[in-house]
């Protein structure tokens, strides 16, 4: 089976003093998946998934548009500040050298989860999708964490190290996945419809 793994777009910057912080797209959030599900209206999807998280379902909506499909949610594709009370963009974070950027990649942050049990708990949410979806072709709409821990868990690399790369914003990335339980990267960062927007990619780029 053909497994798309998509982040969610640009969402709005919110900071509570308790309960979850779950934000919604921002705008250009907002444009970005719009942008998304115009370029994956030539693919056949026989199923669309999210997170239990606000962005992620926002961002599957335009996917699903269209298609006699209903959204699936799988909480197990949440990523792993999904229970913290702030939303901070690490585009911000990063820019502006606040703390909060090296504490996320320590893995110190208030509301994060630990990493070992988000790799574990993100990994069997995505294989139990392809376990249901043999022989098809299915997009899974979650987060930058659950894109590198799945990634990092096929090219086998140390699970202790979050964030070996940077998914852009409604970037799109092609597993395939055998029967057997052969999984084979095919693509990584797919963005071209984000070219010639002028909308935010992610840390270093604009389209």
């Amino acid at each position: 089976m053909e497994l798309l793994l998509i982040r969610h777009g640009l969402p709005i910057r919110r900071e509570l003093t308790e309960g979850i912080a779950d934000p919604e797209l921002a705008p250009d959030g907002l444009a970005q998946a719009a942008l998304l599900g115009r370029y994956l209206e030539s693919e056949h999807l026989d199923a669309v998934y999210a997170s239990s998280l606000r962005r992620a379902q926002q961002t599957a909506g335009p996917v699903v548009a269209g298609r006699d499909l209903e959204l699936q949610i799988e909480p197990d594709v949440a990523e792993f500040d999904k229970d913290s009370p702030e939303y901070v963009p690490v585009e911000e974070l990063k820019a502006n050298n606040d703390p909060r950027w090296q504490a996320m990649l320590d893995g110190t942050m208030e509301g994060m989860e630990d990493h070992e049990v988000f790799a574990s708990r993100s990994i069997a949410g995505v294989d139990r999708i392809i376990d249901a979806h043999r022989g098809q072709r299915v997009a899974v709409v979650c987060h930058g964490g659950v894109i590198n821990a799945y990634l990092s868990h096929i090219l086998q690399l140390d699970q202790g190290q979050r964030g070996f790369f940077y998914p852009n914003y409604t970037s799109i990335h092609r597993v395939a996945a055998a029967s057997s339980g052969e999984r084979s990267v095919v693509t990584v960062n797919e963005t071209s419809h984000l070219r010639g927007s002028g909308l935010p990619m992610g840390l270093f780029q604009k389209g």
